[in-house]
């Protein structure tokens, strides 16, 4: 994440820079990002009233949901506002408050700050089931305005006593020399796993298929316990959310590469999210899936072929998993208001 795309925000850590409007460099040779006032990605204004006779989506996430690698217009959420309105319905609009790098934690801060009052049907959460690693971390890298990594404080949950208590906030604005931090600050930084020294040298020399393939190494244990502490803080935190939210909830998790291309088990996760929505009473809704009904090579099409977000095709698949989900919940709401 290259900082000079963001500015700093005292609660939720970052936000893109209001306004903005620039070509990213790319493999897929580019895309060009639009940012409105609210500093979020989105060709319009984000504004508290619903226009009347219209139908309300938010959707919260990371970068698979704020559309790195793909322009404002091939996201999932922009396709689907532009496919849901059938013959006779009221429009509905997607406003995507999706936020790179953010973890889950960022997301429900984003929600308090900036979308608790905007009227509004349906929420969407949207959770890269990496974020988990991301929430259970204090800091992490960032690579600054002259390209160079550095650290940075995160806001982030304690859970103490079942209660879920908010630290680093503010978060401190400059990033931290290595000095800085002691031993345990070090260990909660967030260097994207286990093994990293490994997994560098692996993706080097260019065998990260093939090892994964013949390992079917899992890099989300996180999952495997409903006690385990990670996911006990990540539970707590989409529990709160979604408790005090007062519209209908789709809990959406996005599978890794790796569970894309069947090469680690996704169950534990799945299993989890399960536990959680059946408790909570919201909907919970798996692409994994609807994609892995898609023949592998062009499952592999999704991705691009070195970054890992979606390609055009991937957003397009996952606004088709998604939209009999989102239509079902708008129209039985409008069956209700009839």
């Amino acid at each position: 994440m290259m900082r000079q795309l963001y500015e700093y925000h005292p609660v939720v850590g970052y936000r893109y820079i209001p306004r903005l409007r620039v070509r990213i460099p790319h493999e897929g040779g580019g895309y060009l990002m639009q940012v409105n006032e609210q500093g979020f990605r989105a060709d319009r204004p984000f504004v508290r009233a619903r226009p009347p006779g219209h139908r309300r989506v938010l959707v919260f996430g990371d970068s698979f949901t704020a559309g790195d690698a793909v322009p404002n217009r091939q996201r999932y959420t922009d396709l689907l506002e532009t496919r849901l309105p059938d013959a006779g319905t009221p429009p509905v609009e997607f406003y995507n408050f999706g936020l790179s790098s953010t973890g889950t934690d960022q997301q429900y801060l984003i929600w308090r700050e900036f979308a608790r009052d905007i009227e509004h049907d349906l929420v969407v959460i949207t959770v890269f089931v990496e974020n988990i690693r991301r929430v259970a971390a204090q800091f992490r890298p960032h690579r600054d305005e002259h390209g160079i990594e550095r650290i940075y404080a995160k806001p982030y949950f304690r859970l103490e006593n079942d209660a879920l208590r908010l630290c680093h906030v503010p978060p401190r604005r400059a990033p931290y020399d290595d000095h800085e931090l002691d031993a345990a600050q070090a260990a909660a930084v967030d260097q994207g796993g286990r093994f990293l020294l490994l997994r560098k040298m692996i993706t080097r020399l260019g065998m990260r298929d093939m090892v994964q393939h013949l390992t079917q190494y899992q890099p989300l244990p996180h999952y495997d316990s409903p006690a385990n502490p990670a996911w006990r803080l990540m539970r707590a935190i989409l529990a709160q959310w979604i408790r005090a939210l007062d519209r209908p909830v789709v809990l959406m998790p996005l599978p890794l590469p790796q569970h894309l291309d069947e090469t680690c088990d996704a169950a534990p996760y799945q299993a989890r999210f399960a536990e959680l929505a059946a408790e909570l009473g919201c909907r919970l809704h798996d692409p994994l899936p609807d994609l892995l009904r898609i023949a592998p090579a062009a499952r592999r099409r999704l991705r691009w072929e070195t970054d890992i977000h979606f390609t055009p095709a991937g957003h397009d698949a996952l606004a088709r998993s998604l939209e009999p989900v989102v239509a079902a919940l708008l129209g039985a709401q409008l069956a209700r208001a009839s």
